[in-house]
């Protein structure tokens, strides 16, 4: 399958919370792995302490990544962390992570 479009979510975690978004990817419900485009995610660990996590997930094409994102497999996929975002604000505290998203073209491989 060739893979023509990426996402990369940068993610900060506060040091108290690494812990936390480590255990929600590896207990996480594949809910992205049955979509149609997606063809491959990778979660990867900073080697620096405050550096980001990357969440780099492969697409054939931009629209089947928008669809994942307006999806109900979407939802299903990070409402844990959603949660814990929300619990943090309900008693006034900063969120524990914040994440920011970008997109590219596969140009070579």
């Amino acid at each position: 399958m060739k893979k023509t479009f990426v996402a990369i979510n940068y993610i900060q975690c506060k040091s108290d919370y690494a812990e936390r978004f480590e255990q929600l990817f590896a207990t996480r419900v594949h809910a992205i792995d049955t979509l149609p485009g997606f063809v491959d995610m990778q979660v990867l660990k900073p080697q620096k302490e405050g550096d980001a996590y990357l969440v780099v997930s492969h697409w054939l094409n931009e629209e089947s990544f928008r669809a994942w994102t307006t999806s109900p497999q979407f939802l299903e996929g990070h409402k844990r962390g959603f949660e814990d975002l929300r619990k943090a604000k309900e008693q006034g505290l900063e969120p524990p992570m914040h994440s920011d998203f970008k997109t590219y073209m596969v140009i070579s491989e």
